[in-house]
Parts: C-alpha cells; structure tokens; sequence
C-alpha cells in the first residue's frame, strides 16, 4: 500500500527510539533505579511511541473522504501496560475501542495499527471491541476483567473512555460476589498450573505464588468490592492496613526489579528465576551469605520472604472482603453452639463473640486457646475472628511464654486436626517463631539442592501435616501414628527436625541444642525433653541404616535397638522418618521406601519389646526356604539348588519373593565358569526395570564396577544396587535402573540390547563403556549450576560398624558415570565390593559399599585407608574437571553454529 511506504521512515525511528529506550533503562536499572521507576519510564516511552503511531495512522487515512468518525473511537492500554508497571519485553495490550457505528472505519485503523506497531518491535496484544462488547466479555471471562481492571484512556474520545468506564464499573458492581470468586478461581488454577506453594526451587516472578500475580490480585479484587485497585487508595479507605501496605509496597519494589533484570539479561520477556540466574543476581545484587549459608541461599531467603508476605495478605484480603450472602449471616447464629462462653462452633467456622474478640486482643495465651479449639473440633477460623487475631499480633514483639501460653501449645500439639493448617497460621503471624525460636532462623531458608523441594520451614511444617495424615493409613505406619499416646511429642520433634539448617555445624547437633531449649521454654518434663532431643538429634537415624548399611546384620539392629531405648520412642522415629521422606517432595517417599523401613522398624520392635527376635528370625528364614523348595516349578530340587538354598543371603531371601528365587535358582544351576547370564523385569510399583546379573566372580574380576559402566553407558540411571554372593564363587548382582529415554514399560528389544551389553561387559576383557553425552541448553545451565554449588565431594571409611567389611561411604553430586568411576577405582585399589547401597536424590548420591581386602579381610592398615580416601577423591575430582571441559567446549560450539 503507497501509504504504508512513506510511512516507513516513522516506523522504522520509531523502533530505532524502542531500542535506544531500552538501552538507557538498562543503564538506569543497573545503576539501582527501583523497578517501579523502570517501569513507569518505560511506560512513557511506549505511550510516546504508541501516540506517534496512532496519529500518523489516525492523519493518513483522515486524507481520504470523510473523517467524522475519528471522534467515536478510543485507543485504552490495558494489563500490565494499562497499569503502567510493563517490564523491559512484556507484551503492550491495546484495545481500540469504537461507537457500534464506526465499525466500518476501524478495520482499517486497527490493520494499520497493528502493521506500524509490530514494525517498530512492539510484541503487541490488540483487540477492537465497542463498549458493550468488552463489558460484555469482561463479565464473562476472568483474563479480559482483569485486563479492563487497568484500562486507562491514551488517545481519541475521552468522553466514549468515559462511557465505557462507567459502564463497566456499573456492570462489575452488579457482580462483585460472583467476579471475585471467578477471578481466585482462575488465579487458583494458575497456581497448579506453577506451583501450589511459595516455597519452589525455580519459581516464576509472575506467575508462582506469592508473586506479581498475586499482587495484582489484590488490584482486581479490590476493583470489584470497592472500586478502587491501588493499594494506598484502598488503605485510605481503611479496607487495608497500613502494615499489610508497607509489605505489599516493599513485595512490588524487589520483584519489579528483579523481573526487569531478568528481561534485560537475557533480551526477551523471562520471568522464571532458575538456578543459573539465582547465582547470578545474588552475586550481582552483592549477597555475601555467612557460615553455613551460600549467598545464593542468602538472596533466595529473601525472595521467599516477600513472596510469602505477599501471598498471606492477599489471601487475606480476599477473604475478608468478599461480600457474605444474606443466609449466611442468619443461618450461622442458628447452626452453632456456644463453646466456653467466648466462641461460637458453627457447621464450618469457629468465631469469637463480641466479648471474646476483646479477649483476643493483645493475649496470646487466648489465641493459643481459640485456635486449640479450633483443632480440636476441626473447624476453621471464621475471617472475621481471624483479622481481630492478626491485628492484635501484627505489633507484638516479644511474647512471654507463661505457664498458660506453654500449655496452649502443647495442647495444640497434642491433637492432628488442623494442625498443619494452624501452625503454618501461627508462622504467617510470626507467633510461631517465638515459641518455638528456631524458626527465625529457618524462615524461607532454601536449601540449594535439586532434592528438597520447600524452605527448611516449610518443610518442617509439611512433615507435620504428613504425620498427622498416616492417621488413615491402613498399614503398620498407621498403626504406629495412632497407637502414640502423647502424640505433642513427635510433632513437636517435627517441627523442631531440620531448624539446625543453615549453620556451620552438623544440623542434628545444632537440632539438638535447639530442641533442649524449646523444652525449657515449655517447660516439659525430664522424661519427655529427653525423648524430644533424642528424636531431633537422630531423625536420620532410621533411614541411614535402613538405606544405607546391610540390615542383614542382625547385630546393628540389636545396637540401634539399644540406642533408642523404647518401643514408644521407636514408634515416634518410624513416623517421624517416613512423615520427613514424605515432606521433601511429591513422590519421595514412595512404596518401596516405606516397605523398607517397616521392616526395619518391625524387626527392632521384637528387640524392644522382647519376642526373642533371633529364634523368630531362624524360624522365618526356614519358612522362606521350605516355600522355595515347594515352589521349584512341580520338580524336586536338585544337589546343587539344596545347597544354594541352605545359604541363601538372608537380604536375598527377605527382600525376594519364592517364585523369583525358584526361576533365578533355575537360571543359574546350567551357568559356567565362562558364560554369564542377564535378565530384566519391569517394576511398576516402582517405575523402574529390575536388571540382574549372574556370573563367576574368580572367571571374571570386577563385576559390579564392569555392569555399572554398562549400564550407565546406556544412559541409564542406576538407582539402586544389591550384590548377593552365594555358593561356588556364584554372584548375583541386581540393579534398579529408570531408562530416561522410555516413559513406563521399555520395549523389549530395548531391555535385550541392554542384556547383552551387560553379558558383553563381563565376557569381553577389553570390553571398556562410552558414556553419552547430551549437550543443550538446559543440561549445560544444570551441569554449570551444580559445579559452581556443589558442596564438597566426601568420603568416609567406617571400620567399626561391620566386624565383616570395611564400609565405604561416598556423598556427591550425581553425574554421568559417578558410579563406575567409584567401582572401578574400588576395583584398581584391591578391594572386593561384597554389599552395595545406592541412593540418589535428585542431584545427589550417597553410595556405600562393603569391601574387603584380599582374603576377605577388613582393611586394617591406616595409612592404606588413607590412600583409599585419597584415590577416591582424586577419581570424582578428576571427573567434575572433564565435564567442566566438555561443557564448556560444548557451550564454543553452540555459539559458533
């Protein structure tokens, strides 16, 4: 078209203005200017641009014929461009809104618009509605009300801006019960979509909770009850506190900035802060972090801090001022009762009465009861009663903790209920932390690893919630839960568990001290602040030996049985472990997890409460053998299989059903000296393929370290790892692997080629693995954050727990090949792996293993052992220095295409 080609030159100043625009923001931002400022300048910018654009257009086709309807259109910036906080590359939403008479004229408006906008690199949003039509829309779609929410007039017919405006206002006052569920509903489906918590390894600024979401919720909400979406103006009407204010003001300012440097660093609209840009802007913003706590975790504690302020007040907010229907306020009184003359039990709620709000106010000890009440009928908080509590302890400092406040919490404590849900209100209030003083510390306190999914306090509060839900579980777990009488005890112990995170020291030491003095703070009894210490100070007790020592040794059971000294204790350290494992994440405490440690909790109970545990053990074991000799497919066994049966590994035997070990036994009778046999099944309880191995260890040395390189040169993770030896020099070796490349069952040529590759590991003496490397974008930004966080790389050599076996224990950061690069260095050092326990977690592994020198002796010599921890870690080492290479000759070669 003639016309778009003189305009050309305008277009392209413009975007040459865009750029320059955006380059001395940046030069603002990096010299501190607050990311309001950033974004309201911004703001100007493109209102400045976008002007110039409109009356070029508007001009242009004003030239032809006539030009009286230029008076019946309207150009309204809206979202976040309309609300003028529109961040460094976010889209610009524009509506063009028109008289129903025009519309003739407006398509060529908007198509000429659209063509010169997005010329001059504007990634623009556009809609054309008239004002009953974006009324209309704004009533029945939650993302259009929000957007009209900010709708500001910038150019045309102020006085048709103003008829919509008022329209629309009419139409939401209509609706205001209705929008305000509409508009958390979708807000609420948003969060499931990034996350249910604040607390998320790699949140998105915009869109997580707590964050600028959230904050703009508050807007919308407050648009549709009062009218007004600007947090002063609705402090001014008293519907705001002046705290919640300050927090939400302070919420904007850092996570403004923070979404403006993120745009600005990487050139695009980027709102999701991951782990390489964690490092980053803590380094950039000159975060020092202290003993004990990386800067990064430093910088990230505070993010958690605005971002969970943020989410408790609008939460808040939009509770409280949603407007109650008619039968609520008359059916509440009805279907109630009056409980210790202060509250009001209803079918839902729990409220004060008139009298008890004043009791409310200023006295802890009466919070503590209320809301003890409230667990103990599981009932919530009515809004109203609550926002009397939150005022009354927004400006407490310093709470004494008498007799009566003690009491009330522990009485709390004592009951599962709510008590997720209260004590995570206590923590919003910040009353938890000075009962239980730990919590400070721990407040929004990240750990910077791939494996805990929560702050440190929140993690805490969710193993109490998990405790509290093994009330239905149906099996030995729940059993275990209900049967504790003082059940304040163990979740106090929750609570208390990971607050010694964050320090120097052993967090279980510090756990320790922490829990002695909470206990005098409540002034618990002896008996009880024992066992509160002793369950915080060994909560990794359970799953330490269970994962990582051979349970097969009867005499570690009998010692751990000593150490924690009673059935009750006992039964609080089961719950307490899987209730910890359940609260790291979804999924990480799974059913093999639990099967595990139940046996384990179950096998120290007969110790503890004694039932003569070795004469049960023999009697089960022959039980388990008879049912293997009866289930060897409808034949007698043979010699051989009667001697392999009589020593059966009792891990082997305990961990194995009797027709797996029939069918294996079968496998293996016809296996010489120079063959060896693989074969797979999948797992799908566990999501796992289950690969085992049998072969000659004399005819073949260094088995165990020749499969792990077999298998992980597969690309296969290895996730766990028994080493069974029996009769003859007659090894068994099995292996639980998730293959990356296959959701659920992988095809059975897959699992053949695998077998093979294992069979060929161990025939072939040269036989050496390759190990994949893939190279992109995420895993290079992974493999760098890991290296530049990775704690140090630890080996430890236990020579006391086994009278066996010297126990090799190696902690560090998972990578590909770890496992073989460990075996085979055990393998160069003379040592014979006889037991292995592999555990990963995300990013990290602890592997263990059983060794013995020749002649299956323990390695006694020091400096020997001193050589071992020295080869070990000179072999990771020299492993974490070629991926560095490799990836950052990948990265050259990235750039270069």
């Amino acid at each position: 078209m003639p016309s778009s080609v003189q305009v050309r030159p305008q277009i392209l100043a413009a975007k040459k203005r865009l750029v320059d625009a955006r380059t001395r923001l940046r030069q603002q931002h990096d010299q501190g200017s607050p990311g309001i400022q950033v974004c309201a300048r911004l703001t100007d910018m493109l209102d400045t641009i976008v002007l110039d654009v409109y009356e070029a257009a508007i001009s242009k086709l004003a030239e032809h014929g006539d030009n009286t309807w230029m008076s019946e259109i309207t150009l309204v910036p809206h979202g976040g461009y309309g609300r003028r906080d529109v961040a460094p590359f976010s889209d610009v939403d524009l509506m063009l809104l028109h008289a129903p008479s025009v519309g003739s004229h407006v398509r060529d408006v908007a198509k000429r618009l659209v063509m010169d906008l997005c010329d001059a690199g504007l990634d623009l949003g556009f809609s054309v509605r008239t004002p009953g039509q974006a009324c209309s829309l704004g009533r029945t779609d939650p993302v259009i009300f929000t957007s009209l929410v900010e709708a500001r007039y910038l150019a045309g017919s102020i006085k048709l801006f103003n008829q919509f405006e008022s329209r629309f206002r009419r139409s939401v006052r209509r609706r205001v019960a209705r929008l305000i569920d509409t508009v958390r509903e979708s807000r609420r489906e948003e969060r499931r979509q990034y996350g249910k918590t604040v607390f998320l390894l790699e949140p998105n600024i915009k869109r997580s909770p707590g964050g600028l979401r959230d904050l703009q919720l508050l807007r919308w909400i407050g648009f549709a009850r009062f009218g007004e979406a600007d947090a002063n103006n609705l402090r001014r009407m008293n519907v705001l506190s002046s705290h919640d204010q300050v927090r939400l003001r302070n919420a904007t300012d850092f996570l403004l900035r923070l979404r403006n440097d993120l745009h600005f660093h990487t050139g695009r609209a980027h709102d999701v802060l991951d782990k390489s840009e964690q490092l980053r802007l803590a380094e950039r913003y000159g975060y020092l972090g202290r003993e004990g706590l990386l800067p990064v975790e430093q910088f990230m504690q505070e993010y958690f801090h605005h971002t969970s302020e943020a989410r408790s007040v609008v939460s808040h907010f939009a509770t409280r001022v949603r407007p109650r229907s008619w039968w609520t306020s008359i059916a509440a009184p009805l279907f109630s009762h009056r409980s210790e003359s202060d509250y009001r039990v209803g079918p839902i709620h729990i409220r004060a009465t008139r009298k008890g709000q004043e009791r409310l106010r200023g006295d802890l000890a009466e919070v503590l009861r209320l809301l003890d009440l409230a667990n103990l009928y599981n009932k919530w908080i009515d809004v109203d009663t609550w926002n009397t509590i939150r005022t009354a302890m927004e400006d407490v400092q310093r709470v004494e903790i008498t007799p009566a406040t003690a009491q009330r919490f522990l009485s709390i404590l004592s009951q599962p209920g709510r008590l997720g849900d209260i004590l995570r209100k206590l923590h919003q209030l910040r009353v938890l932390e000075k009962i239980v003083p730990g919590m400070k510390h721990a407040r929004c306190l990240l750990q910077f690893n791939e494996y805990h999914k929560y702050t440190v306090d929140e993690h805490c509060i969710r193993a109490v919630e998990c405790a509290t839900e093994f009330l239905r579980d149906p099996g030995p777990l729940g059993d275990a839960y209900r049967s504790i009488k003082r059940k304040r005890t163990l979740h106090l112990a929750l609570l208390l568990h990971d607050l010694g995170k964050g320090y120097s020291e052993d967090h279980s030491d510090v756990g320790a001290r922490l829990a002695w003095n909470t206990a005098d703070l409540l002034q618990l009894g002896q008996r009880e602040s024992e066992k509160l210490v002793l369950l915080v100070h060994r909560h990794l007790a359970l799953s330490h030996l269970a994962f990582q020592r051979d349970t097969s040794d009867e005499s570690l059971i009998v010692q751990f049985a000593v150490e924690v000294g009673t059935p009750d204790a006992l039964k609080m350290l089961f719950v307490l472990t899987c209730a910890d494992l359940a609260a790291v994440g979804p999924g990480t405490l799974n059913d093999w997890k639990v099967e595990v440690l139940t046996d384990l909790y179950l096998r120290t109970m007969r110790h503890l409460a004694g039932d003569a545990p070795s004469k049960g053990l023999d009697q089960w074991l022959e039980k388990k053998r008879n049912s293997v000799r009866d289930c060897m497919q409808g034949r007698e066994a043979t010699d051989w299989m009667e001697q392999q049966i009589e020593v059966l590994p009792i891990s082997y035997l305990r961990w194995t059903s009797t027709e797996q070990i029939s069918e294996e036994l079968t496998r293996l009778e016809n296996l010489t000296a120079d063959t060896a046999e693989a074969w797979a099944r999948y797992l799908p309880d566990h999501k796992a393929v289950q690969f085992t191995v049998g072969a000659f260890d004399q005819a073949t040395p260094g088995i165990f370290h020749k499969l792990t390189g077999a298998l992980t040169g597969r690309g296969l993770q290895i996730l766990a790892a028994d080493i069974y030896t029996l009769r003859g020099g007659l090894v068994l070796d099995r292996f639980y692997v998730h293959d990356p490349d296959f959701q659920g069952v992988p095809p059975e040529n897959r699992l053949n080629e695998i077998r093979h590759d294992l069979v060929h590991a161990l025939m072939d003496p040269d036989a050496t693995p390759s190990f994949r490397r893939i190279w992109n974008g995420d895993s290079m930004r992974t493999s760098e954050v890991r290296n530049r966080v990775a704690l140090p790389t630890r080996v430890n050599i236990d020579n006391s727990t086994s009278d066996r076996y010297t126990i090799v224990d190696v902690f560090a950061h998972d990578r590909m090949g770890l496992l073989y690069t460990i075996t085979r260095t055990l393998f160069e050092l003379g040592l014979s792996v006889a037991v292995a326990k592999i555990e990963t977690y995300s990013d990290q592994v602890v592997d263990v293993f059983y060794v013995s020198a020749e002649g299956d002796a323990k390695v006694q010599d020091e400096d020997r052992i001193l050589h071992i921890k020295s080869c070990l870690l000179n072999a990771i080492e020299n492993m974490r220095e070629v991926a560095q290479a490799e990836s950052s000759a990948a990265r050259c070669g990235e750039k270069n295409d």
